[in-house]
């Protein structure tokens, strides 16, 4: 019998089921052979993000093709917690929603609304599109799927987030608390400064309000210490990141080994 092969629909029901997953965040090498080469490295999905980089709905629809019959799950960090960003995204496929800076749970419960078809939201229909890769169904059947997989996740990180993080927590449909650190931190008046007890506590407190609400606590970690502490902390889905800082690393390293080829030997 072969082994199961993970599927990218798959990743929001194991979330929900208290499972763990690692992936990758994405912010510059948005090419066509980016999920192959995450999904060979073992990622089950990948946030392609459109908040910092520039990068547009007709690219990302692009992303999203070259993701299909692959075992991950094509995901997009939207610039702000609008309809038309989270729906569209959607419409063209992604399993997953990041919004960044979600401050209270009336922004939270927007979030669910522009993902949900009614009842559950306001959602609006377009099917036989992107999504549905190109094909019709029973309507009924394909709404319960796509609410089936599709992984909601609202980033803490402001102040008024961390204040917020019950309520935010609270709202049926917010799968994943996502700790930003950069800007949680800067907005703490601490910036950078990651090993502030404050940020350690607020750091910790996101994973232990997301266990307690039956939800995951998620996290972009650049480095093998950064996953250590996420883990023991009880953050349960991982991404790596960023993948510039790890295109330069891999490259200066070799080119290290170019310029000095007798340190490479010792």
């Amino acid at each position: 019998m072969s082994e199961h092969r993970f599927t990218g629909d798959e990743l929001a029901p194991l979330i929900r089921q208290g499972g763990s997953s690692q992936g990758a965040m994405v912010f510059e090498c948005f090419t066509p052979g980016i999920s192959s080469i995450l999904a060979n490295a073992g990622a089950q999905f990948v946030i392609h993000d459109m908040e910092h980089t520039g990068l547009g709905f007709e690219s990302l629809k692009w992303l999203f093709a070259s993701a299909r019959g692959l075992p991950i799950a094509p995901m997009v960090r939207v610039p702000r917690n609008q309809y038309s960003y989270i729906a569209r995204a959607l419409d063209l496929g992604a399993r997953g929603v990041m919004v960044p800076m979600v401050e209270s749970a009336a922004q939270a419960f927007d979030m669910v609304q522009a993902s949900r078809y009614p009842p559950h939201g306001r959602r609006g229909a377009a099917f036989g599109f992107a999504q549905c890769d190109y094909q019709t169904g029973d309507l009924e059947q394909l709404m319960a799927g796509y609410h089936k997989r599709t992984l909601l996740i609202a980033q803490i990180e402001t102040e008024r987030g961390l204040e917020a993080l019950d309520a935010i927590a609270a709202i049926d449909g917010i799968d994943v608390l996502w700790l930003g650190h950069f800007d949680l931190s800067n907005f703490m008046g601490i910036a950078g400064q990651f090993d502030h007890p404050a940020f350690d506590e607020a750091f910790r407190r996101v994973a232990e309000v997301a266990s307690r609400h039956g939800k995951t606590a998620g996290f972009m970690a650049s480095s093998a210490a950064w996953i250590a502490r996420a883990q023991e902390a009880g953050y349960r889905m991982i991404a790596a990141g960023t993948d510039t800082g790890i295109l330069q690393a891999g490259f200066a390293h070799l080119i290290d080994v170019m310029q000095n080829p007798q340190e490479a030997k010792a």
